[in-house]
C-alpha cells in the first residue's frame, strides 16, 4: 500500500495534514497524537509580530459547526522559532508554518523569515486577511492582488509554497489560477465562510466581532464543490479541507481532486480525528484493493 504524496517539493508519508488554526503550534496535541504518524503539522498562523486577536466571545456553536472569530491571535514569528520549534524539530513529520500578514511587504518580510530555517519544510500563504493599503478589501479576493502577493513571496522563497484561498469569493478557480501564475506550488481551500449568529433575546451578536468564520461539516459540501472546481482549473496539487471528520469526507475531497486533505475543527471534539481519518482511509484502500493513494485523486466519474 502507496501513502506518500508529493505537493510541490515536499514529500509526505501520507495525504493527511492538521489545519492551520485548530492543532495549536502541535505540541498541544502532542500528548494525544504521535506527530510521527501524520503526512504534515500545519502550525497556527503567524504575523511578523505578536497579535492578540478580538474580544470574547470569540467562538460559538452552530449546527454541525462554529464560528469563530479568534482574530488570528499569534505570538509572532520570532517567538515561535525560539519557544516553538525546537520542540517540532524532534519528530520526522514534514512542518508547514502558516503566515499572514497586512501589507504585500508584511507577506514577504514573514517568508524571509521563516525561509531558511532548520525545520521549516513549507509555507502555507493565508491570503483571506485585510489589505491595509486597499482599505482593508481581503487579498484573496482580488486576483490582481493575489497574483501580486504570491509572486512577491515567490521570489524571496525557496520553500514549497501553499496559497490557502478564500472561498468567500464568486470565483474560486479564477483565484487558484492567479495563486498558480504567480508561482504557488498548491493551494489549500476552504478557508472559513464568512456567518454570523444573533442572540435572539438580548437581540445583540453572538460574536464579540458581530462576524466570524463558518468551519464543521456544515461548510463541506460547499468545499467539496470547490475543490472539484480548483483542481479542473490548475495543473499544481490541490489540498482540501473544511469539515473533514471521517475517511468518507477526506476521500470525497480526493475524488474531487484534492492530493492531500487536512482535517481542522474535528480536532476539537476529538484530538485524535487526524489519524483517526488516516486509518480509515488504509481501511477503505484495503477494501477496495487499491494499491496507491494517489489514484483516488480526481477519480469522480461524471455523468
Amino acid at each position: 500500500m502507496r501513502l506518500e504524496v508529493e505537493i510541490g517539493r515536499l514529500r509526505l508519508r501520507n495525504p493527511v495534514m492538521t489545519a492551520s488554526g485548530t492543532f495549536g503550534y502541535g505540541e498541544e496535541y502532542a500528548g494525544f497524537v504521535d506527530l510521527d504518524r501524520l503526512g504534515a503539522v500545519v502550525v497556527k498562523g503567524l504575523s511578523l509580530t505578536p497579535r492578540e486577536g478580538n474580544p470574547p466571545p470569540r467562538i460559538v456553536e452552530t449546527p454541525a459547526g462554529m464560528l469563530n472569530a479568534i482574530g488570528l491571535q499569534n505570538i509572532g514569528i520570532e517567538r515561535f522559532l525560539k519557544e516553538r520549534l525546537p520542540f517540532l524539530r524532534r519528530f520526522d513529520t514534514p512542518l508547514v508554518v502558516n503566515f499572514f500578514g497586512d501589507t504585500v511587504d508584511e507577506y514577504v518580510r514573514a517568508a524571509e523569515r521563516l525561509s531558511g530555517v532548520d525545520g521549516i519544510h513549507a509555507l502555507e500563504m493565508n491570503i483571506s486577511c485585510p489589505n491595509k493599503q486597499a482599505g482593508w478589501s481581503i487579498f484573496g479576493t482580488d486576483p490582481d492582488v493575489t497574483h501580486r502577493v504570491v509572486g512577491s513571496v515567490r521570489r524571496v522563497t525557496d520553500l514549497t509554497l501553499i496559497v490557502k484561498l478564500s472561498p468567500n469569493v464568486t470565483d474560486i478557480a479564477l483565484m487558484a489560477r492567479a495563486a498558480a501564475d504567480a508561482g504557488a506550488d498548491a493551494v489549500s481551500l476552504i478557508n472559513t465562510i464568512t456567518g454570523m449568529a444573533i442572540d435572539i433575546r438580548t437581540r445583540r451578536p453572538k460574536l464579540a466581532n458581530v462576524t466570524g468564520g463558518l468551519s464543521g461539516p456544515a461548510v463541506r459540501p460547499i468545499g467539496v464543490r470547490m475543490v472539484w472546481e480548483v483542481s479542473r482549473a490548475v495543473a499544481i496539487p490541490v489540498i482540501g479541507m473544511g469539515g473533514i471528520v471521517s475517511a468518507e469526507d477526506a476521500i470525497e475531497y480526493m475524488l474531487a481532486g484534492a492530493s492531500a486533505v487536512a482535517v481542522g475543527t474535528a480536532s476539537f471534539l476529538n484530538p485524535t480525528a487526524a489519524i483517526d481519518v488516516l486509518e480509515g482511509i488504509k481501511e477503505f484502500m484495503t477494501d477496495q484493493g487499491i494499491e496507491d493513494v494517489r489514484s483516488i485523486t480526481g477519480g469522480l466519474i461524471e455523468g
